[in-house]
C-alpha cells in the first residue's frame, strides 16, 4: 500500500499519521489484520505446513464466517453486516484469525479460490434465509480478485444462481487493489454498481494516494480507516481530518462509514461530524449468526 515519490517531484500531502507498531499491519480480505513481522513475515510464509493446511481447508470447506454490524448513526438502524473470515483448524475446530493464514493464501495462489468460496457462501445466505429480509452483507475481496477480469462475471453468476438481490451485497475494495491495477479496479467497481451492488472504499486514509482513488474509483460508500477513529476524542488532528473527509464524501453524494468505533464519545462526535455509519466493538462484536431483523 506504500507508494514512492520520484526524485525531484513536488511533495504531496499525505493523509497518514506517523507509523507506530500498531499501524504496521494490513487489512486482509474479509477482515482481520496481517502482521508484517515474525512468523508471518515474507520469510515465514515459505513454511510449507500452511500450504497443506490451506489446501485441506479449501477441499473440506473449513472456512467459516462471522459477521460484524454496521449501524446508521442517524437512526440506529442496521445497514450491513461485514463478513469476516475464520479458519476452523485442527481436530477441535479452533478458529484461526485471518491475519494468520491469508498471507500464506496469497503467497501460494489460493486467495482467489477462497474469495470465490466466501462470495458463494454469502450469495447463498442472501438468496436463502436472508432473502427479502432487509439483511445486507459486505465482503472484502483481495487485490488479485478485484483485478481479475472474470471476477465480475463470478459475482453476477453467484447472485443469479442463489436468487440473491444485488442490492443486498456490498463489496469492499482497498487501495492495494487500485495500486496494482487502477484500470481493472475501476472497471470492476463500475460493473458492481451497474449490477446494483454497493462498493465501499475500505481503510481510506491508510495509504499515501488515498485522494486519487476518490477521483478515479466509482464507489457508493467510503470507510474511514480506524487509525483516525480510535483516538478521535483525544486527537486534534483526527478532529480536523474526519469532519473534512465526511464533508468531501457527502459533497460527492456518497456515504461514510467509521471503522473501529470503540466508545460512546466517539459515536457522538461522528454523529456531530455528519458521518453516516459506524462499525466497531461499541456498535457490535462479530458473531457467527446474523440476528433476525427487528
Amino acid at each position: 500500500m506504500l507508494s514512492s515519490t520520484a526524485t525531484g517531484a513536488p511533495p504531496r500531502v499525505m493523509l497518514r499519521k506517523p507509523l507506530t507498531r500498531a499501524h504496521t499491519s494490513l487489512h486482509g480480505p474479509l477482515g482481520g489484520r496481517i502482521p508484517d513481522q515474525g512468523l508471518f513475515s515474507p520469510a515465514g510464509l515459505h513454511r510449507r505446513p500452511w500450504l497443506a493446511r490451506l489446501r485441506a481447508a479449501v477441499a473440506e470447506d473449513r472456512f467459516v464466517l462471522h459477521f460484524q454490524p454496521i449501524v446508521s448513526l442517524t437512526d440506529g438502524s442496521m445497514s450491513h453486516h461485514e463478513a469476516l473470515l475464520r479458519l476452523a483448524d485442527g481436530p477441535d475446530g479452533a478458529l484461526i484469525a485471518p491475519g494468520r493464514f491469508l498471507p500464506a493464501a496469497e503467497r501460494y495462489g489460493l486467495i482467489r479460490e477462497i474469495d470465490r468460496m466466501v462470495l458463494g457462501k454469502v450469495a447463498a445466505m442472501l438468496g436463502g434465509e436472508h432473502a427479502r429480509t432487509g439483511v445486507n452483507i459486505a465482503i472484502n475481496l483481495s487485490a488479485l480478485s478485484v483485478t481479475d477480469p472474470t471476477m465480475l462475471a463470478d459475482v453476477r453468476r453467484a447472485l443469479s444462481t442463489h436468487g440473491a438481490e444485488p442490492s443486498q451485497l456490498m463489496v469492499e475494495v482497498t487501495e492495494t487493489a487500485a495500486i496494482s491495477d487502477m484500470a481493472s479496479a475501476r472497471d470492476f467497481c463500475a460493473g458492481l454498481l451497474e449490477l446494483g451492488c454497493s462498493v465501499a472504499l475500505d481503510d481510506f486514509g491508510a495509504g499515501f494516494g488515498s485522494f486519487q482513488y476518490l477521483k478515479h474509483l466509482p464507489f457508493s460508500h467510503l470507510k474511514i480507516d480506524g487509525d483516525f477513529i480510535r483516538t478521535l476524542p483525544s486527537s486534534s488532528t483526527d478532529q480536523l481530518l474526519v469532519p473534512a473527509l465526511a464533508g468531501v464524501v457527502r459533497g460527492m453524494g456518497r456515504r461514510t462509514i467509521a471503522e473501529f468505533v470503540g466508545d460512546q464519545r466517539t459515536i457522538e462526535m461522528l454523529r456531530e461530524y455528519g458521518v453516516d455509519y459506524a462499525q466497531g466493538f461499541e456498535v457490535g462484536r462479530p458473531v457467527p449468526v446474523i440476528p433476525a431483523p427487528r
